[in-house]
């Protein structure tokens, strides 16, 4: 990436401090990473306005699951056209199928190998860069 391009922030939403770790050291060559390992953590820094270009969000989490978050990221006006995409080992077809019905932007399966990871976020990016042209 061009030291001139503006970076990309993306915002990681996970309970797990191994596979953010993993995520991260995957992700920060190329983008800004922010982490919180809740979904109530990741409300606090949109009270803040903190808007990133891309929420990766697990499912499984305690308290508030990814779904639950969803929705309630979904209801913050400034986040209305961020893409949000589930980053989650569950595999289930009946969980891919809830994700699209609700919205979400893609559903990627962890463990994530690095080049699909980043060719998935690319493909997100740009797609998102193109419907607000």
């Amino acid at each position: 990436m061009s030291d001139n391009a503006e970076r990309k922030k993306i915002l990681l939403i996970d309970d797990d401090d191994v596979y953010l770790a993993i995520t991260v050291a995957m992700l920060s060559d190329d983008y800004d990473v922010t982490t919180v390992k809740s979904g109530k953590d990741a409300l606090f820094l949109f009270i803040r306005k903190y808007k990133p270009d891309l929420i990766l969000l697990d499912i499984m989490m305690p308290e508030m699951d990814g779904w639950e978050t969803f929705n309630k990221l979904r209801g913050i006006s400034l986040l209305r056209r961020v893409p949000i995409a589930f980053l989650t080992c569950l595999k289930n077809e009946d969980e891919i199928k809830r994700s699209r019905e609700i919205g979400a932007t893609d559903f990627i399966t962890k463990p994530s190998d690095k080049s699909e990871l980043l060719g998935r976020i690319k493909k997100i990016l740009e797609a998102h860069a193109d419907s607000c042209n």
